[in-house]
């Protein structure tokens, strides 16, 4: 079970469908609370293929438990083992892919190339 900096039961789900990966708090008994998301767009690059992440928040009553961190870290560990390369165009995962040397495997810096496609996608 993962837990964030206070001890709470934390979870990370893949949403394809909305193609971004969520986190949700347990502080309690009751159902888990939204904390955050991480967004992205898968793009074809030849014979491989390429997430892009452009977008990564958390709420802002969430803040200073580690949640990014935990989900970012997810996020990415899912997106390598399924053999896709990890393009972190959002500041949150370039900043986490810097100090991650262990992803340089399966990351690539966005080119303009890449961030002209993804603004195509999202206008």
């Amino acid at each position: 079970m993962t837990t964030d900096k206070t001890g709470a039961a934390v979870t990370v789900t893949h949403e394809p469908d909305v193609q971004r990966f969520e986190i949700a708090v347990a502080d309690t008994a009751s159902e888990p609370a939204p904390a955050g998301f991480t967004a992205y767009r898968d793009r074809a690059d030849g014979d491989s293929r390429q997430r892009v992440f452009f977008h990564t928040e958390v709420a802002e009553e969430f803040g200073g438990r580690g949640l990014g961190t935990i989900l970012i870290r997810h996020a990415l560990d899912q997106t390598r083992a399924e053999g896709i390369v990890i393009v972190g165009v959002c500041p949150m995962v370039a900043a986490y892919l810097g100090k991650h040397p262990e992803y340089a495997d399966a990351a690539r810096k966005p080119t303009p190339d890449i961030l002209r496609w993804l603004d195509a996608e999202l206008s």
